[in-house]
């Protein structure tokens, strides 16, 4: 078993008496983040203004690579980023047609920076929108297809679930029968946490992520892959999407072709600093993500056999553990999930929870340990 304890030392030791088990909600980040934290701020008083030539340039380079080599994309070039995933929901959405109501395909599974954007433009009548139920999480990916063959402007899905943990499969059937509609991947609970391998997909797929949870490098740094060719010219368009300009009207606004056709402006430029250091770390321990995976997986495992005692049951898992398609945390679903997390966390157990769903994820900075001590405060809360 992987013990990487001792590279989380400032996170851990802040407070030594706290069992987190949240990394999919927002995971500790390495010690190396901490000078590249510091490092931002050293760039910025070194160079001032001229900190972003550095900025994007190796920087952003550097990070479009390491992301490129996690997703199996062969032109880091197609991946642009911003300080959150909703600036490109929000891009994503202006570039759609304009002279009517947008159709949208989504499932009833997906995460609010999508999820509360297309209600409210559906209550102005802005966009239709049709939901397909996640649920049962077997045949998903066969009802979204089947839907997606009745003609979409855009075609959304999660590559895992947040409100279970599910991992879907079959994406590439998705983008087969979605014909024209612009498909997006939500990633961010997989990026980083399972294999992600879009060399067959890059071409036909938007892709979305970030640092926030399983790349161990905080806020401020979201990305997105940009296919070639598809949505030359979001209407939400910031400066920066003028670098390089090649496409556009004559006399009118131009375009990078490649991913910076979907930058925004200036932006806090510390979460790339975070986010290079976090990955360098990631690659130079020889790390890659099944190895993460079934790191993760094997916790869930002596998690789940352990449960006796705790108050907790696994017939109440909504993924069961023995589902090999399913992301790096549990989730349970209980008519008590607020009141019970309010008692673990006052008992110093930090999970987090989606309505009656209470979730406990598991990540590199764990171990064998963590777990057995987790078991005992919960038998010990229970008692």
């Amino acid at each position: 078993m992987l013990d990487l304890r001792h590279h989380f030392t400032r996170f851990l030791g802040a407070d030594p008496a706290r069992l987190h088990v949240a990394a999919h909600s927002h995971h500790p980040w390495p010690d190396v983040t901490r000078d590249a934290q510091l490092a931002a701020w050293d760039c910025a008083a070194k160079l001032q203004d001229g900190k972003w030539d550095e900025v994007l340039g190796p920087l952003l380079a550097r990070c479009r690579a390491r992301v490129a080599r996690q997703l199996g994309l062969p032109d880091p070039a197609t991946l642009v980023f911003a300080p959150n995933t909703h600036d490109f929901v929000l891009r994503i959405l202006s570039a759609l047609p304009a002279h009517r109501p947008p159709r949208i395909l989504t499932t009833d599974g997906e995460f609010h920076s999508l999820s509360r954007q297309l209600a409210r433009l559906e209550e102005e009548g802005l966009v239709g929108v049709t939901r397909i139920p996640a649920e049962p999480f077997g045949g998903c990916v066969a009802r979204l297809a089947e839907a997606a063959r009745d003609g979409f402007d855009l075609v959304w899905a999660s590559e895992v679930l947040f409100g279970s943990g599910y991992a879907l499969s079959g994406l590439e059937a998705l983008a087969g029968a979605a014909g024209e509609a612009v498909v997006v991947i939500d990633g961010y609970h997989a990026f980083m946490a399972r294999p992600v391998d879009l060399s067959r997909l890059g071409s036909r797929v938007f892709y979305t992520s970030g640092g926030y949870k399983y790349a161990m490098a905080g806020e401020g740094c979201a990305f997105l892959h940009c296919p070639p060719g598809w949505l030359p010219r979001p209407r939400a368009t910031g400066w920066y999407a003028a670098f390089g300009a090649l496409a556009g009207p004559q006399g009118g606004v131009g375009y990078a072709a490649d991913g910076w056709r979907f930058m925004g402006a200036t932006f806090d430029p510390s979460g790339l600093f975070r986010l290079d250091a976090a990955l360098g770390w990631f690659e130079a321990e020889g790390l890659d993500t099944a190895m993460v995976r079934d790191h993760a997986h094997a916790l869930q495992r002596a998690f789940v056999a352990g449960l006796g005692g705790t108050g907790l049951d696994a017939a109440r898992l909504v993924v069961p553990v023995d589902e090999p398609r399913r992301g790096n945390f549990l989730t349970f679903d209980l008519p008590d999930a607020e009141a019970r997390q309010a008692r673990l966390a006052a008992a110093g157990i930090v999970t987090d929870r989606r309505g009656t769903r209470l979730r406990f994820g598991f990540g590199l900075y764990h171990t064998q340990a963590e777990v057995a001590a987790l078991l005992d405060r919960l038998r010990r809360l229970a008692g």
